[in-house]
């Protein structure tokens, strides 16, 4: 070779070059990503307004947090699923089963705050007038879904998921709750 300090330069370029792509992969395997997100069944279908971040542990778990609240009317009973429930905030955490990044195929086990109320319709035929009556709630449910996420390079979330679980303190009448819907977002 007629330039020894050219190879030198070539050699140190190279090298350099494929220590900071090592050491990017690592950082990026690394990153927790912050996601938020709406479930958009939930917020068409019945009504309820149900908001979700979530934040990631490392590539195959994550942990995060829903908040559900009813639109309307606490008498606007057109969906006939879980009717009663009007708040509820559910803390999950998730398990990924695929190679990419917190995404793929997940289970998920979940605990469930909510509150709602049941209501009775009563009618006087005497007066002729009607009025409704209910007792509030609050208990706690402990479940597990199942779904899938799916993340564009820049971000888009799309996730399907389902569940259920067992209401624990008995304090209303509803046994069994639903968890699931489609939800969009974005990771941050």
């Amino acid at each position: 070779m007629k330039n020894p300090y050219l190879v030198l330069l070539i050699t140190a370029f190279i090298s350099m070059s494929m220590f900071s792509q090592e050491n990017t992969e690592n950082k990026e395997a690394s990153k927790n990503f912050n996601e938020l997100k709406i479930n958009m069944t939930n917020l068409i279908g019945f009504k309820w307004f149900d908001i979700g971040y979530e934040r990631t542990i490392n590539e195959e778990s994550s942990f995060g947090v829903g908040v559900l609240t009813r639109i309307g009317s606490d008498r606007d009973d057109s969906d006939g699923l879980d009717e009663y429930r009007t708040f509820s905030i559910t803390p999950y955490y998730r398990h990924f089963f695929s190679q990419k990044y917190a995404q793929g195929f997940f289970i998920e086990g979940f605990a469930m705050v909510h509150s709602g109320k049941h209501e009775i319709y009563s009618y006087n035929s005497i007066t002729q007038n009607g009025s409704y009556s209910g007792n509030k709630y609050t208990d706690l449910a402990i479940g597990v879904s199942a779904g899938a996420k799916f993340v564009t390079k820049r971000g888009f979330i799309a996730e399907i998921y389902l569940g259920i679980g067992r209401d624990m303190l008995d304090q209303s009448d509803i046994e069994v709750v639903g968890r699931g819907g489609v939800a969009l977002g974005y990771r941050l």
